[in-house]
């Protein structure tokens, strides 16, 4: 099972946000840069993330977004779910009547499993968690350079 761009660039320019921290509202166009992802299609994140009252949109010439609620607050599973769907390795797990075996099939119980598995990491992964990891990540990077 893949995620699509969606969820991974979706996650990756809410990561910016949090670690740019602020008050103001920081420009698409910098977080496309910075994350290397192409303007256009981080337009197209923007709205899902908005209508869920993840980020707020200003336009103007000091517009851009920024995060509306603290990153504690922000679970992974609640942005993947918004920007993927549902995250099963199958259909019949999400939407049982579309196998006829639903309720004898030995391998639909694992691929439940997987999907509980995945739920659980991201349901208590916060972008906080996140932003607490990047700035590990990026202290090992920079203490290389200094060996």
């Amino acid at each position: 099972m893949k995620l699509s761009t969606r969820a991974r660039y979706g996650t990756r320019a809410l990561l910016d946000l949090a670690l740019i921290g602020g008050t103001e509202p920081v420009q698409l166009k910098d977080i496309a840069e910075r994350q290397d992802i192409s303007l256009h299609y981080l337009e197209h994140l923007i709205a899902p993330l908005t209508g869920a009252g993840i980020i707020r949109s200003t336009r103007g010439a000091r517009g851009g977004i920024q995060l509306l609620k603290q990153p504690k607050d922000i679970t992974l599973g609640e942005v993947v779910r918004l920007l993927e769907g549902s995250i099963s390795p199958v259909e019949c797990v999400v939407s049982p009547e579309t196998c006829p075996r639903n309720r004898t099939c030995a391998t639909r119980d694992i691929w439940t499993e997987v999907k509980d598995a995945i739920d659980k990491v991201l349901d208590s992964t916060t972008l906080q968690d996140l932003v607490d990891r990047q700035k590990v990540k990026d202290k090992k990077e920079e203490n290389m350079y200094y060996v």
